[in-house]
């Protein structure tokens, strides 16, 4: 008897999507004159404008916690300070 065959079926998610922009015109115009990809460049300050939003959102998430970490180290110091070399 010939061993079952196992195969997992994942679903397959494309590492691009199509999506439309409108740029104004004399912008892409000297794109294409210039010879800049504009999806790669799009994609690029898209990726940098979404980092600095995660850090934006990540900061005002834990903003409250930071203060109160640093009102904790003001009145009482850092912990174990002696023992630092810096």
């Amino acid at each position: 008897m010939k061993p079952a065959r196992v195969t997992t079926h994942s679903a397959r998610v494309p590492s691009k999507k199509a999506t439309n922009i409108s740029l104004a015109m004399d912008v892409y115009l000297d794109a294409k004159n210039l010879g800049i990809n504009i999806s790669q460049v799009c994609e690029q300050r898209l990726r940098e404008e979404i980092q600095t939003r995660k850090e934006q959102q990540w900061n005002e998430d834990h903003a409250g916690f930071i203060a109160a970490y640093n009102s904790l180290v003001e009145a009482e110091g850092v912990a174990l300070q002696e023992w630092r070399a810096f």
